[in-house]
């Protein structure tokens, strides 16, 4: 039995809409920055309050480009026929996502480090690789303990019997 299975039976009802959604980017970008922040200060020699900083201020852009792509994707998915978050789906979910937020960090990064924007873009190109398995797995892991979202569950046929 999944754990949300279990999560079910004694809470009555799996984490949806708004509570869910803050809850999920929240987690994500808390548990993000307690892992980029040491390898800024690792790999640019910034300091760790310098790296922190610089991982918060991608963490605000995350969290605001987290619920309004979120917000999309489930819209659209709702219009789906086979509304299942398959494999495939969660790909196209990472990868537009990450994709998305590599573009509007190159900027932010090279200036915060002091690198060209050439260094800026490799050095999201490497925070990509490192966020498409981080996403892919956190998202997974997070409709495991807590469901799917009402968007990715089958729509129920009424009055069939």
């Amino acid at each position: 039995m999944p754990f949300h299975a279990l999560n079910d039976q004694r809470t009555g009802a799996s984490m949806q809409g708004p509570k869910r959604k803050i809850f999920q980017a929240v987690a994500y970008e808390l548990v993000a920055v307690f892992c980029i922040a040491p390898a800024f200060t690792l790999f640019y020699d910034s300091g760790l309050a310098h790296s922190t900083a610089l991982s918060l201020i991608i963490s605000t852009v995350a969290v605001s480009w987290n619920m309004l792509y979120n917000h999309a994707f489930e819209r659209i998915e709702r219009t789906l026929k086979n509304r299942e978050r398959t494999f495939g789906r969660r790909v196209i979910h990472a990868v537009g996502f990450e994709g998305g937020l590599t573009i509007m960090l190159v900027p932010l990064v090279s200036y915060w480090l002091g690198i060209s924007l050439i260094q800026g873009l490799m050095t999201n190109l490497a925070l990509f690789v490192f966020f498409f398995f981080y996403a892919f797995a956190f998202q997974w892991g997070f409709d495991r303990l807590f469901d799917v979202p009402e968007s990715a569950k089958p729509e129920k046929c009424v009055g069939a019997g």
